[in-house]
């Protein structure tokens, strides 16, 4: 019977179930309030300059290969100061689990616009990638709850984007490498200059130690060629990898100032967040078992109907007595 069950699982069908896997429903509640969230940090804090560029002159603005693409004009003033507005306003909505579509799709458009000329001016990060990924699945699955543990095709997809887009950042990463630096990028005096030119405390000392950053040049390429194995990873195995490559990124910023940050935010699409709304399932419950703990021993006689706590009903002699 076993045999016949295994027999009848396609090549197809198991593809089809890796990218569509069976997720919790409240995982995409709990990674939406992040991820929104962060939006509004990454427009304050992160990708902060869209607005004194929309004011220097047209010419400076080389637009990537995606903005020539949709023939994106250059940025006025007046314009990027309503979409600053129209996103903080609609992320901070949106992380509330409102309107997850409504507002999901223009959040989505509004904030790739302000990546694409935050990137048109020479300088391009490459961390963006899989945030701009999730904000265009995430609409995808319509509403959510933190309580909803329901398995959903609709949140296994946009969680599995996301997971992909973490990891192509990675590989795409080694790709850009090697492109425009040659293997001299792993091998040269790359750290180095990424150290004296904006090091740390720490990062100053390691001046000290050309071998150990050719060491550590050699390790970045190997683990973010190594990435797409988080993909197979679970249980404790996946857990350790999640861990590296954020201790990595942390490592990265104490030495050089380059966090990652919209890329570590993104990670949390590998983690279990239903439980964080099971946990607030199970809290106010604990705290009415407290409470009713806490009364029977001040003397105070309680009935227990369910998690409610009911006064008894008093003898009708002591009615009289009383």
């Amino acid at each position: 019977m076993r045999a016949e069950v295994s027999a009848a699982v396609t090549p197809a069908a198991r593809v089809e179930r890796w990218f569509f896997p069976l997720l919790p429903n409240s995982r995409i509640a709990v990674l939406r309030a992040a991820i929104y969230l962060f939006v509004v940090v990454d427009v304050l804090v992160m990708v902060n300059d869209v607005v004194p560029k929309a004011s220097a002159p047209a010419e400076f603005y080389t637009p990537v290969a995606l903005a020539r693409l949709i023939h994106l004009p250059a940025p006025q003033e007046n314009v990027v100061l309503a979409l600053r507005a129209a996103l903080v306003i609609g992320a901070l909505v949106a992380a509330t689990n409102r309107l997850p579509r409504l507002l999901g799709w223009p959040i989505a458009v509004g904030h790739l616009i302000w990546v694409l000329y935050g990137m048109s001016y020479g300088k391009v990060d490459h961390d963006h990638l899989a945030l701009v990924v999730a904000l265009f699945v995430l609409p995808t699955v319509g509403r959510s709850h933190p309580h909803d543990h329901r398995a959903d095709e609709r949140a296994g997809w946009a969680l599995r984007c996301i997971q992909l887009a973490v990891v192509a950042t990675y590989t795409l990463s080694v790709w850009a490498k090697i492109r425009y630096g040659g293997w001299d990028w792993p091998s040269g005096a790359t750290l180095m200059w990424a150290v004296e030119r904006r090091g740390t405390f720490l990062g100053e000392h390691l001046v000290h130690v050309p071998e150990l950053l050719v060491l550590a040049q050699w390790v970045t390429v190997a683990a973010e060629l190594a990435a797409p194995l988080v993909l197979v990873l679970r249980g404790r195995a996946l857990g350790l990898a999640v861990g590296f490559y954020l201790s990595f990124h942390l490592i990265t910023y104490a030495a050089i100032s380059i966090h990652f940050l919209p890329l570590v935010v993104c990670w949390l699409a590998f983690a279990p967040l239903e439980k964080i709304g099971q946990r607030l399932e199970t809290r106010p419950v604990s705290l009415r078992r407290g409470h009713l703990a806490r009364r029977a021993a001040a003397g105070q006689a309680v009935a227990v109907v369910g998690h409610e706590a009911v006064q008894p009903v008093p003898d009708p002699a002591e009615r009289r007595d009383a």
